[in-house]
């Protein structure tokens, strides 16, 4: 069997099951990952070489260095797949696809799955409920849209991978205020309108444009408030035969259609309005989702969807088909806050339902299974309880920098 070489990039410590297996699948890998994180536990055995580079911020690396570095690279070794293991990593992973011509999501695609202006703007062009919203380039073009939506409003990065450095605004003068904050940095946020309401994440993968496996869930504690107002994130899966499910599925659907996605793992999220009912769409991602869903995805089903993305690209790289075990049919639930101890006593929180203490310092990470979603539900509600009593550590907000993820 031939072997095909992946380069892999991530700019944070993720992706060990994708390595692994793809190892396993009889490839090549290579790994191009930020300096400050060289000595985590990578799956040293499956990565044939690696490279480091620089962080000149966190996340963001010299894409001329990056482009030049795998001009070097290309010069002895023929890459046959460039993969983006971080949101963060998707822009580079299509910059390096575009030069050096390697097959997969090219810049003009990946900015659907990565620029949340670009993406909002595709959404309503396809029919598809999204916030109203409005670039912020224009003065005149954002008095208007504050005129016409009333507060509060959410300034947002475009491109952060997370609820990180999202505003809540609340008056036309502290919108003003914060907009002349950005300097040259405005056009690289958006303004939307804020829309109260449960929030829900549809994980899936896809092969050869179809979807061949969806896992939907709520949040409990939505990432924005998280991390805005500290507390517990805690999200739990839908069962497969609820209504909740089925127009999620349908909703993520359309979405990835309309995009245009053709292969790998997606996190999409949604929010149900508590005004009118409505889902509406709010972003979604051309990787798997972070904060440990995977593990939840996993308990719920016995779909490791790292490892599964692997098979897919591993397929299409031999022109092979792809089909994916059936789903069990559990119900699964997520817990992680951060707490001031390094590492958490877990005495008090064994359970039958527990899958695994997820090893995360200084925080309580715990992942549930069951085949009731009320137990779920009683295990989040009293971990998050002994979590409030007595372990949680808050945190101010970054107005910057990498969230954990």
């Amino acid at each position: 069997m031939e072997e095909k070489i992946i380069v892999c990039i991530s700019c944070y410590y993720k992706g060990y099951d994708f390595m692994d297996e793809m190892k396993k699948l009889g490839n090549k890998i290579i790994l191009i990952t930020s300096e400050n994180i060289k000595e985590k536990n990578w799956p040293w055995h499956a990565i044939d070489e690696v490279f480091y580079m620089p962080e000149l911020k966190p996340s963001v690396w010299n894409l001329d260095h990056l482009i030049q570095g795998f001009s070097h690279l290309m010069q002895t070794r023929k890459v046959d797949a460039v993969v983006a293991l971080d949101d963060y990593d998707v822009e580079k992973a299509a910059l390096i696809r575009e030069t050096f011509r390697i097959p997969g999501m090219g810049q003009t695609t990946h900015r659907y799955f990565r620029d949340k202006l670009a993406m909002r703007q595709k959404a309503k062009d396809s029919g598809i409920n999204v916030p109203e919203f409005t670039p912020v380039f224009n003065n005149d073009e954002v008095n208007a849209f504050i005129d016409k939506i009333p507060a509060p409003w959410v300034l947002k990065p475009r491109s952060e991978a997370s609820a990180s450095g999202i505003k809540k605004i609340t008056t036309k003068d502290q919108l003003w205020e914060a907009l002349n904050a950005l300097g040259e940095e405005r056009h690289l946020f958006l303004l939307e309108s804020f829309k109260p309401g449960d929030v829900y994440h549809v994980d899936s993968l896809t092969f050869n444009k179809e979807i061949v496996f969806t896992s939907a869930s709520k949040y409990l504690a939505p990432p924005m408030e998280v991390s805005h107002e500290g507390g517990v994130f805690r999200t739990k899966t839908l069962g497969k035969n609820s209504d909740e499910f089925k127009s999620l599925k349908e909703a993520n659907a359309k979405v990835l259609s309309h995009f245009g996605l053709l292969n790998g793992a997606t996190h999409t999220e949604f929010i149900r309005s508590k005004d009118d009912g409505q889902w509406y769409f709010l972003e979604t991602s051309s990787r798997v989702g972070g904060a440990h869903i995977p593990d939840l995805v996993e308990a719920s089903s016995n779909i490791n969807i790292w490892r599964e993305w692997a098979k897919i690209e591993d397929s299409l790289l031999r022109s092979k088909s792809y089909t994916i075990s059936k789903p069990a049919e559990y119900y699964s639930g997520l817990i992680i806050a951060l707490i001031k101890d390094q590492q958490p006593d877990y005495n008090d929180f064994e359970c039958e339902e527990v899958v695994k203490f997820l090893p995360i310092d200084y925080h309580v990470g715990i992942v549930y299974k069951s085949g009731k979603p009320e137990i779920i539900q009683e295990r989040l509600d009293s971990t998050a309880e002994k979590i409030y009593a007595g372990m949680l550590n808050i945190l101010p907000p970054k107005s910057n920098g990498k969230p954990s993820s």
